[in-house]
């Protein structure tokens, strides 16, 4: 099954040897709290200790080392919700090339401040990753930008799945991998990893209960479009595209399941990341811990959770762990 889709095992293996020595591989580490909790070993993979604080450097790398030397000189461009732009704007720059980056007015300043501090020209436009899109589409039309799509390019996909590579490498009996879910790019790639090696092994994506594009989209069975809605979970934002050619039918193939989840459940999973696992992460970052404590997944085995990302505002971050935190309107847990 994985062969006949857009991104294959062997797509990913030729990443994991690409950006070999330009990406972290990661720890993984196992938790007490969260095993006794569930009854299997959890193992969480600090996939935020990742240089750029995010799992989205690996696509990132993938991508430009991917661009002939002509394509990196004209610029490369994206649409991030932060973490995809602070990714390109670290990889271009070490690769020689200037990136864009355009980001909607929902995008925190702690990452539209970071993806400055590393050279790239920030564009901030609307109030959606569509709007932002927009004006990638124009930059690549006018300008000779080369776009590297957060999620739904092959490239970034493998470079995504080189993670997947990892945890079954570490956890060879892994029996369900917990993936943050938005765009899918990430999704796509682990899944494409994991199943390719362990095809019984469970792939569920977490996203949050509003805004969640590509569970709606799965739902409805084709792309569809969504209203971005403010969450601590922001990198899970942003739609997949009308017209998305690879995460979609990647996803829709190989997720066993989707699990949505509220606010209050993402902040409960971001303290007890820092209380009992010393871990600072985001929302997105927290969402396998927020599933087991919430218990929305059955255990049938050794699970592995991936905690993407620590790129969070830290007054926001000290908001959640004192439970003083908005919650897009709900009730404060």
């Amino acid at each position: 099954m994985v062969s006949t889709l857009p991104v294959s095992l062997e797509d990913i293996r030729a990443a994991a040897r690409r950006i070999a020595g330009r990406v972290l591989a990661t720890p993984m580490v196992q938790s007490a709290s969260l095993g006794e909790l569930a009854g299997v070993p959890v193992h969480l993979k600090l996939e935020h200790h990742q240089t750029t604080g995010s799992f989205k450097l690996r696509g990132a790398t993938n991508a430009v080392l991917s661009l002939s030397r002509a394509e990196r000189a004209h610029g490369v461009v994206a649409a991030s919700t932060g973490n995809h732009g602070r990714a390109l704007a670290y990889a271009a720059k070490v690769e020689g090339a200037v990136a864009t980056i355009c980001m909607s007015r929902l995008v925190p300043e702690n990452k539209v401040s970071e993806i400055r501090r590393l050279g790239a020209d920030i564009r901030i436009v609307g109030v959606s990753q569509d709007e932002a899109q927009q004006e990638v589409d124009r930059l690549v039309r006018e300008e000779g930008l080369v776009m590297v799509p957060p999620f739904d390019h092959p490239d970034v996909v493998a470079g995504q799945g080189t993670l997947g590579l990892e945890i079954i490498d570490t956890l060879p009996e892994a029996a369900t991998v917990l993936v943050p879910l938005s765009g899918g790019g990430i999704a796509a790639g682990v899944a494409a990893a994991v199943k390719g090696i362990s095809p019984t092994t469970k792939v569920i994506g977490l996203t949050m209960e509003k805004g969640a594009a590509m569970k709606a989209s799965l739902d409805a069975g084709r792309p569809v479009q969504v209203e971005e809605l403010s969450s601590l979970a922001d990198s899970l934002g942003g739609g997949i595209g009308l017209d998305n050619r690879v995460t979609f039918a990647m996803c829709r193939d190989l997720l066993d399941e989707v699990i949505l989840l509220t606010e209050a459940e993402i902040a409960a999973g971001m303290r007890h990341a820092y209380a009992a696992e010393r871990q600072i992460v985001e929302g997105a970052g927290a969402v396998g811990i927020a599933a087991l404590l919430a218990g929305k997944i059955k255990p049938d085995g050794p699970i592995v959770a991936i905690l993407s990302g620590q790129n969070v505002d830290m007054e926001q971050h000290r908001r959640v762990i004192n439970g003083k935190a908005a919650l897009c309107g709900e009730e404060r847990p």
